[in-house]
C-alpha cells in the first residue's frame, strides 16, 4: 500500500533524488553509491533508510555487499496519485 507521506518526504530531499537518479541506471552497491555521491557510508545510510522506509528502493545482499535498486511499483503508484490531483484518467469518481 502506498504511504504517500513517506514517499513525498523521501522525494523532497535533493540527495535522495540523486540516489534515485543513479539507481535508474541499475543495481549498485552501497560502497559504489557512496563514492559516486562523495558521501561517508554513515551519511549515505541515513538517506537509504529514508528511501527504504518509503519503499522506493530494494536492498539485496550478496556476500559482504549490499546492493540497491529502484522499486518502480511505488514510483508508479505515486505518479498515479499525483496525476489524480490534476484530474487525470486514474481519478476516483
Amino acid at each position: 500500500m502506498l504511504a504517500i507521506n513517506e514517499v513525498l518526504s523521501a522525494l523532497a530531499d535533493e540527495t535522495r533524488r540523486k540516489i534515485l537518479t543513479k539507481l535508474k541506471e541499475g543495481k549498485i552497491s552501497s560502497g559504489d553509491l557512496a563514492i559516486y555521491l562523495d558521501m561517508t557510508p554513515q551519511a549515505l545510510s541515513y538517506h537509504l533508510a529514508k528511501l527504504k522506509k518509503a519503499d522506493l528502493i530494494y536492498e539485496t545482499r550478496y556476500k559482504n555487499f549490499i546492493y540497491y535498486e529502484l522499486n518502480l511499483t511505488i514510483l508508479d503508484e505515486a505518479i498515479m496519485w499525483i496525476d489524480s490531483l490534476r484530474g487525470g484518467k486514474n481519478e476516483d469518481q
